[in-house]
């Protein structure tokens, strides 16, 4: 089908295809995808079966760009590392070509004490509340990073030389880290929640003339609360 206007959101919810149809966008595009793994029904019942139910409905085209943002530094760790103002960004987990792979790693312009890097990462990301191990002494440099659920890439952040690591959905027993080696915990949608932003830039700057617009309700659609 033609597509004549688009919507950006994060994840694909029964209220983001309410907000495509009310301001006349035919697809929406985000990061997570509507569907995670089989679907046995489609029932409006429940959040995936209603949101496929009025997508169908309203004609509206649903699409994910998930992984590609997760593999490139353009992407969702790319940004986490801009943001934090790092220098010599690479990929921390490399595919075979070396361009390609999960995670950032770069260096603090200037070394800052876990006490300032914290504080750092709060401002930077504009957070609420987040999670940390125990404070390290001495000097961070070195800051390794995964959009997301990341607790995976931990021990290639350690192996890196990382002081600090940063990502999502981090489990209790990983806070019991090695001397010399913390870890942030800052939420899954705050760690990815930039690239919408960065998808909107790429899509204007290719597409200059075509109806793009970012999801109004894209900051308060963290399903997480802190009370």
């Amino acid at each position: 089908q033609e597509v004549h206007g688009i919507l950006l959101g994060f994840d694909c919810t029964p209220d983001l295809i309410d907000e495509a149809v009310a301001c006349g966008a035919d697809m929406v595009i985000t990061h997570h995808p509507l569907i995670f793994g089989g679907v046995k029904r489609i029932s409006p019942d429940d959040q995936v079966g209603l949101a496929i139910t009025k997508a169908i409905r309203a004609g509206v085209a649903v699409y994910a760009s998930h992984t590609p943002s997760d593999k490139v530094l353009e992407g969702v760790s790319g940004a986490m590392a801009r943001r934090l103002g790092l220098k010599d960004i690479k990929v921390l987990d490399p595919d075979n070509d070396g361009s390609t792979g999960l995670g950032a790693i770069g260096d603090f312009e200037t070394p800052l004490t876990a006490e300032q890097a914290v504080e750092h990462v709060r401002k930077s990301f504009g957070l609420k509340a987040f999670r940390s191990s125990r404070l390290i002494p001495g000097k961070i440099s070195k800051v390794a990073m995964c959009g997301g659920s990341g607790s995976s890439l931990i021990s290639a952040a350690m192996a890196a030389g990382a002081q600090l690591y940063i990502s999502g959905d981090i489990s209790y027993h990983h806070f019991f880290t090695e001397n010399g080696f913390m870890v942030i915990d800052m939420g899954h949608f705050e760690s990815e929640v930039e690239i919408v932003r960065v998808l909107y830039s790429l899509l204007k700057k290719n597409f200059p003339n075509f109806a793009v617009r970012m999801s109004d309700k894209l900051t308060d659609s963290n399903p997480i609360q802190y009370l």
